[in-house]
């Protein structure tokens, strides 16, 4: 079986229709940007990086590409703009963290001791309830047992909607409604799932952009009261961001990366967007993989993260 043989058609699909917009944008300014060229030279480089970045990758991570095509470029002597694609390719996929073997084909999780821990971070609007919905259909769907704690207790809303992603999955919901101590549904959430004997708990926290004196506060609170249970948990701090807000995902990063010890991104609404780059310019610059994406409102459309086939979707004409 080949590297990415495991990858259904229907996931190809929809994630090739999820980054249609990209595409379509990024390979337009591209053709543009190297329209009656036979060799990179410096004026298609300099076309290149404005497509990059206004292609949302970002400025940094921009200028990193440029100089290592500048640097194959010289070490080549003699680079076509038919090659640039496979450079380009190249490049892109050394600077992207994520999954590109088969552990996490089907929504496998790593062995632990006890159930494993996945903490949920993100401002109001990204998509993070829905993702953790999604998440828990999906490791559902794989024969795994699952608890969800409502720990999002500042929105009503957010509390309702995963009460009802639970009914819909059939999965257990620890919840104290609203204006209730985080910590205590994460503290009930992993008793239960420690009872049951689940494989995965998921805690949704507050989304709220208080201050970061006060995020700290409140998600090393949750971290404590898990460790009582679990030692090592949580096993993953997810942020979650909103591919569609391209450099506002950016400053949301770099504000929680600051709060909070993340080892994990979700990037949802890719399928909204031309501004499906910034997954490039994130996970280069906060170097945090990416473990899943959103390109779709369909449960299997949150997929578990390839880099080399989001690359090679990126580019497919």
């Amino acid at each position: 079986m080949g590297l990415f043989d495991f990858f259904s058609k229907d996931k190809k699909e929809s994630l090739n229709k999820g980054l249609e917009k990209t595409k379509d944008s990024f390979l337009s300014k591209l053709s543009k940007a190297i329209v009656g060229k036979s060799t990179v030279d410096d004026e298609v480089l300099d076309n290149l990086e404005e497509v990059l970045v206004t292609s949302d990758v970002g400025i940094e991570t921009t200028l990193k590409i440029i100089e290592r095509i500048q640097d194959r470029v010289a070490k080549d002597k003699y680079v076509t703009t038919d090659e640039l694609n496979r450079l380009l390719k190249e490049e892109i996929a050394a600077l992207l963290l994520g999954e590109t073997t088969e552990e996490l084909k089907s929504f496998d999780l790593p062995s632990t001791s006890g159930p494993y821990v996945i903490m949920v971070v993100g401002v109001n609007g990204v998509g993070k309830t829905t993702t953790i919905g999604k998440l828990a259909a999906q490791f559902h769907k794989h024969g795994k047992k699952v608890v969800l704690g409502a720990g999002d207790t500042f929105r009503a809303a957010a509390v309702d909607q995963l009460k009802l992603w639970g009914d819909r999955v059939g999965v257990p919901v620890i919840a104290h409604g609203m204006n209730t101590d985080p910590s205590a549904v994460a503290f009930d959430a992993v008793k239960q799932a420690v009872d049951m004997q689940a494989d995965v708990v998921i805690i949704d926290t507050a989304g709220r952009l208080h201050t970061k004196v006060n995020l700290m506060n409140e998600l090393s609170k949750i971290k404590r009261v898990i460790q009582k249970f679990i030692p090592e948990a949580p096993h993953d701090v997810m942020l979650v961001l909103d591919g569609s807000t391209g450099q506002n995902a950016v400053t949301q990063a770099r504000e929680f990366t600051k709060a909070t010890e993340v080892t994990s991104l979700a990037i949802t609404k890719l399928d909204g967007t031309a501004k499906g780059g910034v997954v490039i310019g994130i996970s280069d610059q906060f170097k945090i993989p990416v473990k899943y994406i959103g390109v779709g409102e369909k449960i299997d459309d949150l997929q578990v993260f390839n880099k080399h086939e989001f690359v090679d979707s990126l580019f497919q004409n």
